[in-house]
């Protein structure tokens, strides 16, 4: 990955005055950066193909996919898995609903909480979808070996474990 900058130049070509700083990260190798830009390329990327196929975005495409496989979870659980607020969670579903993809109840021993699951046409867009996803997975990690793609996984969910401590400022006791 190469940075290049795009500031403009003044008449002699040269920039007027140095505004970088002395502390600037070296974005090529800090992996917070390299799993956002990829992250952010990757949802981009999808939400246009799921949009222009199915006329849904990454957010309702990652609540569906959560709701295949844990039918009936309230917004908390969606909010704390997939890592959404609150308001995402609730607009998405909202829209969802509104086209038939998805359904809330209550339960009567409460009646504030909503629980969310899949409509039969959810399921079935939820399956087609899958589909494209797969192939995506497939051609990001074709230059990966079986091996590498395990070891790719395995890495990323110790980092995933690792959110709670750094999301609480980053201080824990390592011998934990």
């Amino acid at each position: 990955m190469t940075f290049h900058s795009r500031a403009p130049k003044n008449q002699t070509g040269t920039f007027p005055d140095d505004r970088g700083s002395k502390k600037g990260l070296d974005i090529t190798n800090y992996v917070p950066a390299f799993l956002t830009f990829l992250a952010n390329k990757l949802s981009s990327g999808a939400s246009a193909v799921y949009r222009r196929r199915f006329g849904i975005g990454i957010t309702d495409w990652r609540i569906m996919a959560l709701l295949a496989i844990e039918p009936w979870i309230p917004a908390g659980r969606i909010c704390e898995v997939i890592g959404l607020d609150k308001a995402a969670v609730s607009r998405s579903v909202r829209d969802m609903a509104a086209l038939g993809l998805v359904e809330t109840q209550v339960q009567e021993c409460d009646q504030r909480r909503q629980f969310i699951a899949l409509t039969r046409n959810g399921i079935e867009m939820h399956d087609s979808i899958v589909d494209i996803a797969l192939e995506r997975e497939r051609v990001l990690l074709a230059e990966f070996s079986e091996d590498e793609r395990r070891l790719l996984v395995s890495l990323l969910a110790r980092m995933h474990a690792r959110i709670p401590i750094v999301n609480a400022g980053g201080e824990a006791d390592e011998t934990e």
